[in-house]
């Protein structure tokens, strides 16, 4: 037994390097772990911080059908809208909103001028009313599975964005519509939403997700309850439960959970971008795993802050008492 567990300690030892180097790859181009780093303490020597690639995104509106992009300019540049524009299907994931979807998505997770994004709906009444299900008909049973493989693809993709996501939910979000909402890292809503994952009233069971992360959202037990009873809810029931961090009475435009949200991306633009990226990854990684793991994550991640330039920027406005400017760097 005792001439065991130093190799049992230097499995978990590798197996946290392991992870903790994902964590440094899931920052994107740039951060690398150095070194033969074996699960040993990890200090700022650690790491490494290289030149980030940076893809050129037009700050214009994208006009095209059913996804809209738009980077938001003067006291809210650095905030980008996802709007889903779908009306005659009810913004419901169909193959080609999926592909958009992916495509922005894409776009987004290595530009480094984005600080904070949104998700919402440009149809009134409606986030995201799930599956394109006429187009799901018209489907080969051999073709959903590999379709809802790409849906919880791109729906992964959301949740592993590097920087603050928040789902405005100001209408309808059921089953892939509320999958999509539960990968944002804030979901507000409207008291007038309607969300639930509804899929077991057609036979099936949460495809994008929502088995997952409705648990870590609200707990195991109550999610099982949701979940078996296709149970709808609306936005005070959803605030009352923890799926959502906000409800808001709905205006006469019809968006006051996007107007939240739009307040909540401007609190967080004044922060470190670097510093942003790192606690989400800390936060995310770290509730997958142990304390002690989890403790580790984050001295791994604090690390990461030391070098940067946009740290030393911190120390410097607060000593002149003003505020800071951070670049990202």
């Amino acid at each position: 037994m005792a001439a065991a567990a130093p190799g049992a300690l230097g499995a978990v030892q590798a197996g946290r390097a392991r992870l903790l180097a994902a964590c440094c790859a899931r920052l994107g181009t740039g951060w690398r772990l150095s070194g033969s780093w074996a699960g040993r303490q990890v200090g700022p020597a650690a790491w490494t911080w290289g030149p980030a690639q940076r893809r050129g995104y037009s700050s214009e509106a994208k006009t095209e059908d059913e996804l809209r992009v738009r980077h938001l300019e003067e006291e809210n540049r650095g905030i980008v809208v996802l709007g889903i524009n779908r009306a005659y299907g009810k913004n419901s994931l169909s193959k080609n909103l999926i592909k958009m979807l992916s495509k922005a998505v894409d776009a987004l997770k290595s530009d480094k001028k984005v600080r904070t994004i949104i998700i919402r709906s440009e149809v009134p009444g409606i986030f995201c009313a799930g599956a394109d299900l006429k187009e799901r008909a018209k489907m080969h049973s051999s073709e959903v599975g590999p379709f809802v493989s790409k849906i919880r693809a791109v729906i992964n993709d959301i949740a592993n964005l590097p920087v603050p996501t928040i789902a405005a939910i100001d209408g309808l979000a059921l089953g892939g519509g509320l999958e999509l909402a539960l990968a944002c890292d804030i979901r507000v809503a409207a008291s007038s939403a309607k969300m639930g994952l509804v899929e077991t009233k057609l036979a099936i069971i949460p495809g994008g997700g929502g088995t997952q992360r409705l648990p870590r959202a609200i707990g195991m037990s109550l999610a099982k309850e949701l979940i078996f009873s296709a149970r709808v809810l609306d936005g005070q029931e959803a605030k009352a439960v923890g799926l959502i961090s906000h409800v808001l009475e709905q205006n006469q435009e019809g968006d006051a959970a996007y107007r939240k949200a739009l307040e909540l991306a401007r609190e967080f633009l004044p922060q470190g971008p670097v510093a942003m990226r790192v606690a989400k990854l800390a936060i995310n990684q770290g509730m997958e795993v142990d304390l002690v793991t989890g403790l580790a994550i984050e001295e791994a991640c604090y690390a990461q802050t030391i070098p940067t330039k946009d740290r030393l920027e911190g120390l410097l406005a607060f000593k002149e008492k003003r505020p800071p400017r951070y670049k990202g760097e």
